[in-house]
């Protein structure tokens, strides 16, 4: 019974030992090398082991600041998060670099990092700062300090300038333009394009020619030749009677007609539209005569009805002249004086920036 309790105890134990150690925190800090020489940087390493999503906070310096009296903070790398024991531990791992610029032997303190709201400290390490051996037997290979040099020219530290330089002329430029144009309170001008107006006579009789010089009186396609043929006449009819024929039927083309017409003209044209509709809509083929003699027909009918029209020359362009409105003027103000604040702006930067960069 006794060797049960003592088993059970060891169990326990152990457990709590791997426990203790899964929860372990450890804190290492090494330096890169035992001494600098002045002026020099130093890496100094640390390395954090956690369990996974404990919050852990590294230590942080701002430049320049002194790690121990002696030793100045120069700069970081960024933290590295490797994960271990199958996701279960974390190891973040980041580089401080320092520099002094006493010769010394500087021990530096444990590190402090906080992990959970504990406070852990990793190990204390030693630095020597040393100093150069200056020959004072050969001072001719001593040599001065060099003169500053000037820094090379980037096209990244004037790119801005020069953009800003062309925004700068063109807002000036646009500025000027719109002010003149205020101050001198011009009107403003349009042109207006005026298309020729033909006659719907002769319009109509240039598409017949049109039909003719393609031979589509004599094409195997008689749907093509008729469709344009009534379109024509349509056309005509719609400008020379008012009333909307390309959108009737020849039934009621025809019952419009008759107001207008004789009825010879009807008869002749009604022939003309029913042929065309049963070869467009009945597949009816027709002989190359009859084809000549509706096109005969729909130019006798066109020339007995054409309206001849007063020949007076038309101007090719109108000039409309308006007065600037009151809107107008109180926008053109308004952009002047926002272009004004720009430009105003645009100048102020670019002075602040050139005299920057020739410093």
């Amino acid at each position: 019974m006794k060797r049960i309790y003592q088993y059970i105890l060891l169990l326990f134990t152990c457990t709590m030992l791997a426990s203790t150690a899964c929860a372990q925190v450890t804190v290492e800090a090494k330096l890169d090398s035992a001494g600098i020489f002045i002026g020099q940087r130093m890496g100094m390493s640390l390395e954090v082991s956690a369990d996974k999503g404990k919050a852990v906070e590294l230590p942080h310096y701002d430049s320049l600041q002194q790690v121990v009296p002696g030793v100045e903070f120069v700069g970081a790398e960024p933290v590295d998060t490797e994960y271990v024991n199958d996701g279960k531990r974390m190891i973040l791992r980041t580089k401080y670099y320092v520099t002094s610029f006493d010769t010394a032997l500087y021990l530096i303190p444990g590190l402090n990092v906080k992990v959970a709201g504990k406070n852990y400290a990793s190990n204390k390490m030693a630095m020597k700062v040393l100093t150069y051996e200056i020959d004072t037997v050969n001072i001719d290979k001593i040599f001065p300090i060099k003169d500053v040099m000037e820094p090379p020219f980037s096209w990244a530290d004037w790119k801005l300038v020069f953009w800003l330089s062309v925004l700068a002329v063109i807002l000036a430029v646009v500025l000027i333009y719109v002010a003149i144009r205020l101050k001198d309170n011009k009107p403003i001008i349009r042109r207006i394009k005026l298309k020729q107006r033909i006659a719907p006579h002769k319009a109509a009789m240039q598409k017949i020619e049109h039909i003719k010089a393609e031979n589509l009186v004599q094409s195997e396609d008689q749907k093509e030749y008729y469709t344009q043929l009534t379109d024509t006449l349509r056309q005509y009819m719609k400008e020379r009677y008012g009333f909307n024929a390309t959108e009737m039927t020849t039934f009621e083309i025809i019952h419009e007609l008759e107001n207008v017409n004789d009825p010879e003209a009807i008869a002749e044209l009604k022939e003309l539209f029913e042929t065309a509709d049963l070869v467009k809509f009945a597949k009816y083929s027709t002989l190359i005569n009859e084809n000549d003699r509706n096109l005969v027909s729909a130019i006798e009918y066109i020339n007995q009805t054409k309206q001849e029209e007063e020949t007076k020359p038309q101007p090719e362009e109108i000039v409309v002249v308006e007065k600037r409105s009151k809107v107008a003027k109180i926008v053109l103000i308004a952009s002047v004086a926002t272009a004004s604040v720009v430009l105003v702006c645009v100048l102020g930067y670019l002075f602040y920036r050139l005299n920057f960069l020739l410093m």
